[in-house]
């Protein structure tokens, strides 16, 4: 299919822009949802794309989803005349912001437990000796549930 230099232009820069290009498969829509170019050119410049492996193609629910590949992003950034420094947003690494200091007391409205509550449950008087059963006790288990004596 013939496709104006314009026209592909603006699909190129979308697609690299935005590193994923999304069309209903629609192909008499007289323009794409985003683009001003007409529906079927902007699938068949895509479809294009993929047979050379620049671009993966996944079609859902009458929706094809584009997705460029490093090959793509190479060889539009070539066809573009882009620096090595412009990269889509699908391949910017994110970026994190420090992490934040730890927060010592209590805000408003911040509930905290007073330090040392679980120890002192846990602690013993008798310096953590446990204390058994008596050596009397002797429990008697028989005739109890599934375990009974057969008569």
């Amino acid at each position: 299919m013939i496709i104006t230099k314009q026209n592909r232009r603006v699909i190129y820069e979308n697609l690299f822009k935005e590193g994923v290009l999304v069309a209903k498969k629609d192909y008499n829509a007289p323009k794409h949802e985003e683009l001003d170019v007409p529906n079927l050119e902007v699938i068949k410049a895509l479809q294009s794309l993929t047979s050379r492996g620049y671009v993966k193609t996944q079609f859902s629910w009458q929706w094809y989803y584009y997705t460029l590949t490093p090959e793509g992003v190479e060889y539009l950034r070539e066809w573009l005349h882009l620096p090595a420094e412009v990269v889509p947003e699908t391949h910017r690494k994110p970026v994190r912001a420090r992490p934040a200091q730890a927060r010592t007391g209590g805000g408003e409205g911040a509930y905290r437990a007073p330090r040392g509550d679980r120890d002192d449950y846990r602690r013993r008087d008798d310096g953590g000796k446990k204390e058994g059963a008596p050596g009397e006790y002797r429990p008697q288990f028989a005739g109890v549930g599934r375990g009974a004596p057969r008569e």
